[in-house]
């Protein structure tokens, strides 16, 4: 793969640039093999300020050049400076997130390795020095990393279990780059092939996101979380070190005592929360009032001698705002809580930091208010914790209710089956049509990439020589559920395919790019894997019983707030983007649909989706997720080809 050229021990010095506090939840980049360009790292540098605006590192030997972005979270003293050389010398790190438990290792470790930091990036250097690759299983935390081996000449590269942690990477005849964001990487490989992957544009169109290991970038991809890369002159080997996908069920928990598995699970959520309270930096909490972001903050005040700090984005239009749920659930814990009071039009001053932070084409608006609680917390805190995770491991979603339905309806003969869609797939209502099209598949996975996708039956708007030239998401789903235990229900099935994609490459994405933005470290206490791997076997019955989702954890949560303040319709973090695209965007959009030209090269139908903007702006149907799909994908490919 690389020259043998590139692999020689040389005697460069090392060369770090001090710069203010030091931390971990930053940025990196570096290369192997590829020729060292001052202002090439420069800018690569430039496009991950805000991942790390405290500072940055260097380190440079030979044909190998690691790079650090810091924010100042954990040991704050220049004896944390990245990169960090072990104390024998042999491994160089660049660290990205946080080991919660960090503390725990240390004590384990602390009579066989000279720590010069209370930092927990020398305590990884500590564990791969010691354990290798092995020393991943004892890692509880968020990160990407990479270790640079002087004496093997090998560089190792590495991603959290749930994929919280971003890391891309490029591989070229010549050597092999990684970095934080897209943007950094192309910055770095000269020449790499920044043309679409057409594959990846297919997914986008139907998922809204890129599912790793593809990036919209051809030469680019992305490591898939619970998997590391290991790169030597020989070439590339990757290694999946952890996963769900084969986890089955325990059937023997569906008699065990309510009680006890609400102890279980006490416990696990109290010990992921007091691990993610460690911080040398003010710390608080994204609060919504919903079940899992109420547990979050609940935990939190269990394990702090002041009040909690809890944020939330309240909205003047009614039917988009959770402000008072939120203020309600603070006020019966005692939080120091703070909500800013928005018209939901006022996010659309964020439009310019969307396009330029999200360095993919990414639908899910709901960004939009991300950015907006992140940009509040950020005024007093400088770490905030999130109940991301809880609806896939717990079953939150109005999609698993669904899936469940649509067993009990696939037992049915399938004649009749056949028939009752017939009659569907004329209804005058665009969800009844929907409805036609989940029950036309024997295979629950395809069901659910339908009632996932975005465009749903707008497929037209792909030409057919990138729908026959591409997989469906359909395919992808179909493809990873057949790695699933056998005899999963739909529901459960549906669980583990937002766990191996949605989650990950959508709505964790969505929060570190979005919190990033705004130099804010988000912190996912249901996303432990201790906790993944115990959901994971719960029985589906602990999930959905009675037309409740999340019923244990919603039990959970009852222990600390009245079940009257947390019982209501589940509301999300949405915007109008119906009205948007009929309103704020609308010149916008239709800027965007006179290019012709970026139609033809992305293959899409630019008649049939200006036909579907002249239906939606005319209120004959809802077309605005597959409009908005459509506009930032065109959107993405002004700003990277046309704007050069």
């Amino acid at each position: 793969m690389f020259s043998g050229q590139c692999f020689l021990r040389l005697n460069y010095s090392i060369h770090l640039q001090q710069a203010g506090g030091v931390g971990n939840m930053c940025g990196i980049a570096g290369t192997v093999g590829i020729e060292y360009s001052t202002a090439a790292f420069k800018l690569a540098s430039s496009f991950m300020d805000v991942r790390g605006p405290d500072g940055e590192g260097l380190w440079r030997e030979g044909g190998v050049v690691l790079l650090h972005r810091r924010l100042s979270i954990i040991d704050l003293s220049e004896f944390a400076a990245q990169p960090m050389q072990s104390s024998c010398g042999r491994y160089i790190v660049v660290f990205n997130g946080e080991i919660f438990n960090y503390k725990e290792l240390r004590k384990g470790i602390e009579g066989d390795y000279p720590f010069n930091s209370n930092s927990d990036t020398e305590v990884v250097l500590a564990y791969f020095a010691k354990f290798g690759p092995k020393a991943l299983d004892s890692f509880r935390g968020m990160f990407s990393l990479a270790i640079w081996d002087k004496y093997k000449a090998e560089l190792f590269i590495a991603r959290d279990r749930l994929g919280v942690k971003p890391l891309y990477y490029a591989s070229i005849d010549k050597g092999f780059a990684f970095a934080s964001r897209p943007q950094a990487l192309c910055a770095l490989v000269p020449g790499l092939n920044r043309g679409i992957d057409k594959q990846a544009l297919r997914y986008f169109m139907e998922a809204g996101y890129v599912p790793a290991p593809y990036s919209i970038f051809k030469g680019v991809k992305k490591l898939e979380p619970g998997c590391y890369l290991t790169v030597t002159s020989q070439g590339i080997s990757q290694t999946k070190y952890w996963s769900i996908d084969s986890v089955d069920t325990d059937k023997s928990i569906v008699g065990v005592n309510e009680d006890s598995l609400l102890e279980e699970l006490d416990s696990l959520i109290n010990d992921s929360v007091r691990l993610r309270m460690v911080s040398d930096v003010p710390l608080g909490a994204f609060l919504s009032g919903g079940i899992d972001s109420t547990v979050v903050a609940a935990y939190m005040m269990k394990h702090s001698s002041e009040p909690v700090r809890t944020f939330t984005i309240g909205f003047q239009d009614q039917a988009f705002d959770e402000s008072s749920y939120a203020a309600s659930v603070a006020a019966h814990l005692g939080t120091a809580h703070t909500c800013e009071m928005l018209a939901v039009d006022d996010l659309l001053k964020l439009m310019p930091t969307f396009i330029k932070q999200y360095d993919e084409p990414f639908f899910d608006y709901s960004a939009f208010p991300v950015m907006a609680v992140s940009r509040l917390a950020k005024r007093s805190v400088a770490v905030s914790l999130s109940g991301d995770g809880g609806d896939e491991a717990f079953g939150g979603y109005h999609y698993y209710r669904m899936m469940a339905g649509l067993q009990q309806v696939h037992r049915l003969p399938a004649a009749l089956r056949n028939f009752v869609g017939s009659i569907l797939k004329h209804a005058p209502a665009q969800r009844v049509r929907w409805l036609a099209r989940v029950l036309e598949s024997d295979n629950p996975a395809p069901a659910y990439a339908f009632m996932r996708g975005v465009i749903k039956d707008a497929t037209h708007i792909m030409k057919p020589s990138l729908l026959t030239s591409t997989k469906s998401l359909s395919q992808l789903f179909a493809e990873r559920a057949a790695l699933f235990p056998v005899g999963l229900s739909y529901a459960e099935i549906g669980m583990r395919l937002d766990m191996a994609y949605t989650l990950p490459d959508d709505y964790l994405q969505k929060v570190d790019v979005g919190s990033m933005a705004f130099s804010l470290e988000a912190r996912d206490p249901l996303l432990d894997h201790t906790i993944i791997e115990w959901a994971a076997k719960l029985p589906l019955e602990w999930k959905l019983r009675g037309g409740i989702n999340k019923y244990l954890l919603r039990k959970l949560a009852y222990r600390h707030v009245p079940r009257e303040i947390l019982d209501r319709p589940k509301m999300g973090f949405g915007v109008p983007m119906a009205q948007w695209l009929r309103g704020g965007l609308r010149l916008w959009g239709e800027s965007l649909l006179k290019d012709d030209q970026a139609f033809d090269a992305l293959e899409l139908d630019a008649q049939a989706v200006r036909t579907l903007w002249n239906a939606h702006q005319a209120n004959q149907l809802q077309a605005h997720t597959a409009l908005w799909s459509v506009l930032v994908m065109l959107q993405f490919y002004r700003s990277q080809f046309q704007s050069e």
